[in-house]
């Protein structure tokens, strides 16, 4: 995530603390100030039946993975950028409706029914969502919005609603 010259560096303690409780915690989101996430267990470790296995059993629930993206704007259009390195264009799905974006889809590929054991795995296989209020009007027809998948990268393009001014009235 890009941070503005204006946002609050986290001070050392409160980052080293964010990632050091081992409970359920919640982080304020740093842009909003408003947003609430609660932060699932890690994976626990399950007694290994024998000196040679080890067994992890996975303790969080089943939820969608997340969609980083860049959301910006030209004089005319409002640009939204997903990396989707690995998604092929038949796994996404991209909805629009009164200014609510939303890009989901299946990430495949990760699973090998060979592996008898992983020693790392940090890759994230399976689905995810990314919904966003978009932070102004667009024109939401066919002939309006434009979206491309270009090397690992989904780019949605909008033009923009344009807005008249609000008229005062004058109070006689």
């Amino acid at each position: 995530m890009a941070r503005k010259d204006t946002d609050d560096m986290l001070m050392e303690d409160e980052l080293a603390a964010a990632f050091l409780e081992n409970d359920n915690t919640t982080i304020i989101d740093q842009e909003a100030n408003a947003d609430i996430e609660t932060v699932p267990e890690e994976e626990t470790p399950v007694e290994p039946d024998s000196a040679d296995s080890e067994e992890w059993v996975d303790t969080t629930d089943d939820f969608p993975g997340q969609l980083a993206v860049d959301v910006y704007e030209t004089a005319d259009k409002l640009i939204v950028k997903a990396r989707t390195a690995g998604i092929s264009k038949s796994d996404l799905n991209v909805t629009i409706a009164e200014n609510i974006l939303t890009i989901s889809g299946v990430l495949s590929g990760g699973e090998d029914d060979r592996t008898t054991r992983w020693h790392i795995q940090e890759c994230y296989w399976g689905e995810f969502s990314r919904t966003i209020a978009l932070p102004v009007q667009v024109k939401e027809d066919e002939g309006s919005v434009k979206a491309e998948l270009k090397d690992g990268v989904l780019t949605i393009t909008f033009e923009k609603e344009r807005v008249e001014p609000a008229l005062k009235i004058k109070v006689q």
